[in-house]
């Protein structure tokens, strides 16, 4: 798992920030519920010590024992005939070529439909729905989508996979600034504190959360966020943080989704 051999064989590697001395490659398989426990811990990482990492998503989805047992709503009334398990792979792959943060709200999004909406995502109109929902180029995404660049891609992702002997998702690979040194590998869904410490050996050094972001800021980051999950980036008590949002609430500069088993806050569309 040697980086070096990574940068010569991949195309679409690149070497680490000069600014930042880390950079984090992240599996995820976008229908495995533990990459989707994965995302919370994710974005309070990315909010408190992104000053110290480059992060890449990589997928890594198994078509062969492809978790389709997640999907829960089969009879979808929105979902057309053109079903496949590579779908929401190629999907997120299509959504990349807009931009790296088209991905990132693309899988996020993508998770949400899956998991708390109960969506068939192995349908490609559902697909199609994520797009248009996020306000991406739909025309251009549907072109991406039967394209041979998206295909490209995840076999890009793949060896990636194979390279870095990634085995399951979620798994983290950290690298420093030592081309020659060998990553270290992190499989499987851990504690917040433990992504912490392993940030902090890498980086040599005692680390320093950054100060949160507004809740402007923060959901002009983020589509969308569970209660909780806000609570645990500003450290407060999971009421506080209700309080707060009920407020921008009442401002109207949010606006809740109450789901089956969650409340999801997000920036107001007017």
């Amino acid at each position: 798992m040697n980086r070096e051999t990574l940068l010569e064989s991949s195309a679409t590697s690149s070497s680490v920030s000069l600014s930042k001395p880390i950079e984090i490659y992240v599996f995820v398989d976008p229908l495995c519920m533990n990459s989707w426990a994965l995302q919370p811990l994710l974005r309070r990482l990315q909010v408190e010590y992104e000053r110290y990492f480059t992060l890449k998503i990589v997928l890594h989805t198994s078509l062969a024992k492809t978790n389709s047992c997640c999907i829960v709503n089969m009879d979808d009334a929105k979902a057309c005939k053109k079903n496949h398990p590579a779908f929401p792979s190629i999907a997120l792959k299509a959504a990349e070529f807009q931009g790296k943060r088209a991905a990132f709200r693309f899988l996020s999004k993508l998770f949400e439909y899956t998991y708390l909406k109960k969506r068939n995502v192995l349908s490609f109109s559902v697909l199609v729905e994520i797009a248009e929902s996020l306000g991406l180029d739909v025309d251009e995404f549907i072109l991406d989508f039967s394209s041979h660049h998206v295909l490209r891609s995840l076999q890009v992702d793949l060896h990636l996979a194979n390279e870095m002997e990634v085995e399951d998702a979620p798994s983290f690979v950290f690298f420093n600034e030592n081309i020659e040194d060998e990553g270290l590998k992190v499989n499987g869904l851990h504690s917040y504190d433990i992504y912490e410490q392993i940030l902090e050996e890498m980086v040599g050094h005692e680390i320093t959360p950054d100060a949160p972001p507004t809740l402007d800021e923060l959901f002009m980051r983020f589509d969308s966020l569970a209660t909780n999950e806000i609570a645990k980036i500003y450290n407060i008590p999971e009421k506080s943080a209700e309080r707060e949002l009920k407020k921008q609430l009442l401002l109207q500069k949010i606006e809740r989704l109450p789901l089956s088993n969650m409340t999801l806050w997000r920036k107001r569309i007017n």
